[in-house]
């Protein structure tokens, strides 16, 4: 016997079985996009934390090279006249580029949004899709 529609009607209960396996099918879905999106930002993660720390590791460099440049101005200061000078630019300029990465790596390691900000907002909008109440 055909429906209205010139379909035959569906088998009880077949309607709501396949219902429910749409319903799952895409929760699963969506859990897998949220798996896949905070995966991705914790390799992000991963990199800025390991960019900042090779530019903490050669800020130190130069700040050890630094140091080192000022003790041998001092064991240099002889009476000729140009070395103290040139020492006491290369000390400057080693600290200085220190200084300036430590900065760096500071400023790279700071993150305002906080941790993993792109799967908080798609987990706020996930909640927001399903809150019952429409906004106003």
């Amino acid at each position: 016997m055909a429906g209205p529609n010139g379909m035959p009607p569906p088998e009880p209960g077949r309607g709501l079985f396949q219902s429910l396996q749409r319903l799952l099918a895409t929760l699963l879905e969506i859990v897998q996009v949220r798996l896949d999106l905070i995966a991705n930002e914790f390799e992000q993660e991963k990199l800025r934390i390991f960019d900042a720390l090779v530019w903490a590791g050669v800020a130190l460099l130069f700040i050890a090279l630094g140091l080192l440049l000022g003790v041998a101005m001092l064991v240099a200061l002889t009476p000729e006249t140009w070395r103290p000078l040139v020492l006491a630019l290369l000390t400057l300029g080693c600290l200085g580029t220190g200084a300036y990465m430590f900065n760096e790596a500071r400023r790279r390691l700071a993150n305002p949004a906080g941790a993993l900000p792109d799967s908080r907002a798609e987990l706020a909008q996930d909640r927001a899709g399903l809150d019952p109440t429409p906004p106003a």
